[in-house]
């Protein structure tokens, strides 16, 4: 085919191999999400700030994540690309908007991959401790200490971005039998412990409106919607599954299994641990709670479950992000070393490997504050407020391109687009309220996970680099991209008009 406006052939474009079930989709997705890292992490942070209102606020989170979901599903049915939300949003609203959109979720990817490289190192060296195994040397090996667990973790980032090279298909594989593992141990141990737990359940646990304050809400939610994170894997792979369809029905499967395992989790943990133990233990807090409720060797399992979930979320953080990078640079927004796809694999090999390099960067600068348990609340706090900006960008898209339907089916309409608008507002008011109240809780920067200047410089940082990104693509690079937002289509290589 000649493209006409050139006058010459257009360049083959760069095709992902597809080779991925809905089961594999899901495996993706789940493991991305990572709920026994959630459970065991997530859940503690939470609750530092929401209180006993665990299961409130993960229930109220996930009302606008739903109607994220469901723009996504929509999106995807009319337009499957690996770069998802950057196509859709830059299609729909603006390229500057969609571009900002692909940036923060790698940025925050990487950002997370660094924070779940220092979780992996720790489960790894809680492990060794219950092995008897307390020193190297001289060197006492100390599970919340931000060095140690950084640099065992990466040793694993490293082993599991080399395993994602040789594909997706291979990569599932391993997260399926991760994922079966943990699961059974969770719901084992947390079904137990709702069971025999010595703290009452209480029905006020699922009232939101007894959570302390108006801050604590926002910031509940936003942390929320961190540890739901993830399920939207299943869209950066829909061009290496069989029928793209299957794309939406594993996002939609591994939300809804989320919600089920966070309620049970969130109830567990509070009729076992009290209110101080489970905000008090950080990254050691799974281990603690299968202490409280087994004895050795049984009560090292949660541990192992954590250490399955940790090393699987690495992979599954690292394939979405090169995919995403994959379809940036597809359309030149990017540089072309993310979009050269290994003749052996069918992968994007050298941008997966690069997305593990820049992870071991970011987790060594994490290195300024020692303490893991302060790492973990500052990136978790960064990450979900931009994860908030790039899910409302995207349900607002979704909302924009179909508002057709309002006039045509208003059923339809009211749920292609209503629920995504309402949920994108909601989702920007609560990152906004919350920048907010950063902004005015002190007078002063530190580098510290209770100083809010610090907490807002981090996403500010990750939203302003993508604005200068941005600019170069648009007037360097000369992205056709930035002409309309259309992305390169995954079934139509002569969309992409200018080879790299």
């Amino acid at each position: 085919m000649t493209d006409r406006r050139l006058g010459v052939d257009p360049p083959v474009r760069p095709e992902l191999r597809r080779s991925l079930s809905v089961v594999d989709g899901v495996a993706v997705a789940a493991s991305s999400t990572a709920a026994t890292t959630s459970i065991g992490i997530g859940l503690g942070v939470t609750a530092g700030v929401v209180g006993p209102h665990l299961p409130a606020i993960m229930l109220l989170a996930f009302l606008p994540v739903l109607g994220i979901a469901g723009a996504y599903s929509r999106l995807n049915r009319v337009e499957p690309n690996a770069g998802n939300g950057y196509v859709w949003v830059g299609r729909s609203l603006s390229p500057w908007l969609g571009f900002m959109t692909g940036w923060v979720n790698v940025v925050a990817s990487v950002a997370f991959l660094a924070y779940t490289t220092a979780v992996t190192g720790s489960a790894l060296l809680q492990l060794a401790g219950e092995a008897g195994l307390h020193r190297v040397g001289s060197l006492g090996l100390d599970p919340g200490s931000t060095a140690q667990t950084t640099a065992v973790g990466i040793v694993v980032l490293a082993a599991v971005t080399v395993t994602a090279v040789t594909g997706v298909r291979a990569a599932a594989r391993l997260q399926t039998g991760l994922l079966v593992f943990e699961y059974a141990v969770l719901l084992g141990f947390c079904g137990y412990g709702i069971v025999t737990g010595p703290h009452s359940f209480r029905l006020s646990w699922f009232d939101p409106f007894a959570i302390p304050s108006a801050t604590a809400l926002a910031q509940g939610l936003l942390l929320s919607v961190f540890c739901y994170w993830g399920f939207e894997a299943a869209f950066t792979v829909n061009e290496e599954v069989r029928d793209p369809r299957d794309a939406s029905r594993a996002g939609t499967i591994t939300l809804v299994a989320m919600l089920g395992l966070f309620l049970l989790g969130s109830v567990a943990f509070q009729r076992v641990l009290s209110q101080g133990e489970l905000a008090g233990h950080g990254a050691q807090g799974l281990t603690y709670f299968g202490d409280r409720l087994a004895d050795r060797p049984l009560a090292a399992l949660p541990l192992v479950a954590l250490m399955f979930s940790a090393v699987a979320s690495l992979q599954a953080g690292v394939i979405p992000t090169a995919r995403g990078t994959f379809a940036m640079s597809r359309d030149r927004t990017l540089g072309p070393v993310w979009s050269r796809v290994s003749t052996r694999y069918g992968t994007p090999a050298a941008g997966t490997l690069l997305i593990g390099a820049l992870a071991v960067a970011v987790a060594a600068g994490a290195l300024v504050i020692p303490r893991l348990a302060d790492m973990i609340d500052a990136i978790v706090n960064a990450v979900g407020i931009v994860v908030a900006l790039s899910y409302a960008l995207t349900a607002l898209a979704a909302a924009v391109r179909f508002r057709h339907l309002l006039r045509e089916d208003r059923p339809q309409g009211v749920r292609a687009v209503l629920l995504p608008a309402v949920s994108a507002l909601a989702l920007l008011g609560l990152g906004g309220y919350l920048g907010w109240s950063f902004y005015t809780s002190v007078d002063h920067l530190e580098l510290r996970a209770d100083n809010g200047w610090f907490l807002l410089l981090m996403p500010v940082a990750m939203i302003v680099s993508g604005f200068a990104v941005a600019a170069w693509a648009k007037w360097v690079r000369r992205s056709p991209y930035f002409r309309g937002g259309a992305g390169t289509d995954a079934d139509a290589p002569e969309l992409l008009t200018t080879s790299h």
